[in-house]
């Protein structure tokens, strides 16, 4: 509704005036909004006291953009620690798989024993420490974080959840460590098809996939402001007297001080009305369809940002499935398998990965849709229709999760046989099944171990960044003083996560590719003479007995 104003941070809050110990808005009480609804002066203050919250955002924002400023250089440092830490990582593979992948899970089974140490020291060190007992909700949102760790049950929920993650572990290797051994095993015959062995520069190809991200969601960005901020300027009567016929109704500043087309009553009752700027709009169907524009522009970045992860794994699979086919390697591997593939890729199977990448962002689309639902039925009591848009949810996740697998492996067939993507999809998911036992020892296995590779690079180097921001390590340089010390270290640690988790995938990605290659070829060819296999005599004997003979 359109009501006396002033400016605040750019943005219009109702004019309010104390007048004889009574709250007003041009000395009134009551208003109408433009559904006619009456309101009341006190609405209009409980809606305007969301702006001190805003104010707060503003302040810490503002401390945030400074502590990056003072330690940039810091997080930098960090980074590059990570980025040369995964590097490693990957390099040892090659020579000592299944040492290196025993010793992270010891390593990462002491941090979280290290972690729940400094828990239940921290918090028996509170003790009966008065206003320790305080709930968190209790105490609210503060930008201080060292109000929370003064509570206890911060440290209790640290404790659960660290005891929670180091039960899984232990569970895992007392009930899967038959197939743990095995999924080490491949992990070791993968280093020699992957990047450190002599695709080297596929280590780096997840670059390229950045700078795509970044530019899709760049334009995507843009794109929605502009929108946003389309449309031409609506102007509307604000008027001092409530019983102005003419109130909120759209006029032209130009010839509102006319007036010629008012009645007598009219203008009495509208005297001191002012036609004053309401909000950027209009009526042409461009604007009643705005909403839909929106969503058009996001199926457009969600389908730009499949289509760039889609590419990156078809270049990838082709590259180290050209290595696993070679009949001798690597005489016969084509000269840059990298680029080659590439060059495949976006020559022959654009249309492939662009219908892969569209059906997938569909799905991931349906599911913001039911989140938005989600969020607009909360103050509803309507339990039925939360109900089914929450089992609509989960059936849409486990729907987006099945896609995202059968896609992945879909481009695999399509890198290795250049078929189209129904029938790649459907030759990877019979072979699959095919080879479900196989796949039941390996696929989340394999994953789970490369996570706690990127869970211990990611967990040492944001200790690190701990004890140097906390002061608690000493080096040759002056830390900086921060309004808030965490903002580094959260950084560093969500950094260093991301930069792992870049290489890695392009270690899982050759591992799904040998894998298919690996059940392709065991159908395809006998190890006779005439029909020789294209694998190792070690990768055959490993996953050869994973399964029972045909």
């Amino acid at each position: 509704m359109i009501i006396p104003s002033r400016p605040f941070l750019q943005r219009c809050l109702p004019d309010f005036i104390p007048l004889n110990g009574t709250l007003t808005v041009a000395n009134h009480t009551r208003f109408r909004d433009a559904l006619d609804a009456p309101r009341s002066v006190a609405e209009l203050r409980q809606a305007a006291n969301g702006i001190t919250g805003l104010v707060d955002a503003k302040e810490w924002g503002m401390k945030i953009v400074e502590d990056y400023a003072k330690s940039w250089q810091w997080i930098l440092i960090g980074l590059l620690i990570a980025a040369a830490v995964s590097l490693t990582f990957i390099l040892l593979l090659r020579f000592t798989a299944g040492l290196l992948l025993w010793v992270t899970i010891l390593a990462v089974m002491l941090l979280v024993a290290y972690g729940m140490w400094y828990c239940s020291r921290e918090l028996s060190g509170l003790g009966e420490r008065p206003g320790s007992d305080v709930a968190i909700m209790e105490v609210g949102f503060h930008t201080d974080l060292q109000v929370y760790l003064q509570l206890r049950q911060t440290w209790v929920i640290f404790l659960v959840f660290l005891g929670g993650i180091e039960a899984s572990i232990m569970l895992m290797l007392i009930f899967l460590r038959g197939r743990v051994q095995v999924a080490i095993t491949l992990l070791r015959e993968a280093s020699k098809y992957e990047a450190t062995g002599h695709i080297m520069s596929s280590l780096f190809y997840p670059l390229i996939t950045f700078l795509l991200l970044a530019l899709f969601i760049s334009y995507w960005a843009v794109t929605a402001v502009l929108l946003a901020s389309s449309g031409e300027a609506v102007y509307k009567v604000m008027a001092p007297d409530i019983t102005c016929p003419y109130a909120n109704s759209t006029c032209t500043p130009e010839t509102f001080n006319r007036k010629s087309n008012w009645s007598a009553a009219a203008r009495a009752s509208c005297e001191g009305s002012r036609c004053t700027f309401a909000l950027y709009g209009g009526e042409t169907p461009y604007h009643r369809y705005l909403f839909l524009l929106q969503l058009f522009n996001l199926l457009a970045c969600l389908w730009l940002l499949n289509f760039s992860l889609a590419l990156e794994q078809c270049t990838l699979a082709g590259a180290f499935a050209s290595y696993y086919w070679a009949r001798r390697r690597p005489r016969d591997v084509p000269p840059c398998p990298l680029f080659s593939s590439f060059s495949r890729a976006v020559r022959y199977h654009t249309g492939s990965l662009a219908f892969g990448s569209l059906i997938l962002s569909v799905v991931q689309l349906a599911r913001i849709l039911l989140e938005y639902l989600d969020e607009k039925l909360r103050g509803a009591n309507n339990v039925v229709a939360r109900f089914i848009v929450c089992c609509l949810k989960c059936c849409f996740w486990c729907l987006e999760r099945f896609i995202r697998y059968m896609n992945r492996n879909a481009y695999i067939m399509v890198a290795i046989y250049g078929t189209n993507f129904c029938t790649s999809a459907r030759e990877a998911f019979f072979l699959l099944m095919r080879n479900v036992v196989r796949v039941a020892v390996l696929d989340r296995v394999t994953d789970f171990l490369l996570f706690l590779g990127k869970l211990l690079i990611a967990g040492g180097v944001g200790v690190l960044a701990f004890f140097v921001f906390d002061r608690k390590l000493t080096i040759f340089v002056e830390v900086p003083d921060l309004n808030f010390y965490w903002v580094p270290i959260v950084t560093v640690f969500l950094g260093s996560y991301l930069i792992a988790h870049g290489f890695f995938s392009v270690y899982a990605m050759c591992v799904d590719t040998l894998f298919l290659c690996f059940c392709e070829d065991l159908e395809r060819n006998d190890g006779s003479a005439e029909r020789p296999f294209f694998m190792s005599p070690g990768l055959h004997q490993l996953l050869g007995k994973s399964s029972p003979s045909r």
